[in-house]
């Protein structure tokens, strides 16, 4: 497949579709108390849930908890099914930083009750990102330091190396479910 030809620097407005990973790290996971997964824990989040940096992020009502994790936001700039792992980078075209907000309380109770958590990470501006970064200007994405500052002061910081599943293993398993595309 041929890769997209237009300016990826507008992948918040071009984005068709949002695939997140639960439990990707395992330092959070056990945080949360959670086991670490054989396979990727793949979740989606609309297209109205980006927002871009100076953008507020609103509350969802009803959620007292609002939770953040900063990601490495990778933006794929060639279509493809049944993707394979030592092809998979082939098809990245860059980067963001990117804020996985969580209402956590509201992920608590449907947790509880055995109910599917979507509507705890699916609000609008629950994922903020920074600006397209092209692939040749990343290193190695398997070691990028990543930091979250709030008012100054840091919440979080970790290394993509720390990573349960690589990109190319995510790229592949995402391309046997559906079509990985911009």
């Amino acid at each position: 497949m041929a890769a997209y030809s237009g300016d990826l620097r507008t992948f918040v407005q071009l984005g068709r579709k949002i695939l997140a990973v639960g439990r990707n790290y395992k330092d959070h996971a056990l945080e949360l108390g959670n086991p670490m997964p054989d396979k990727p824990l793949i979740f989606m989040k609309p297209t109205s849930a980006f927002i871009q940096q100076g953008s507020a992020i609103k509350f969802p009502k009803g959620c007292n908890e609002l939770h953040h994790e900063v990601e490495l936001g990778v933006i794929i700039g060639r279509r493809g099914v049944d993707i394979p792992v030592d092809r998979a980078m082939d098809h990245v075209a860059g980067y963001t930083v990117a804020l996985d907000m969580t209402a956590r309380d509201l992920q608590a109770e449907a947790k509880s009750k055995g109910h599917p958590w979507t509507l705890s990470k699916c609000y609008d501006t629950s994922c903020p990102v920074g600006p397209f970064v092209s692939k040749e200007s990343v290193r190695d994405p398997h070691d990028l330091q990543l930091w979250l500052k709030v008012n100054g002061e840091v919440k979080q910081s970790g290394n993509t190396k720390d990573m349960h599943f690589t990109i190319p293993v995510l790229l592949n398993y995402i391309s046997e479910i559906g079509r990985a595309h911009v």
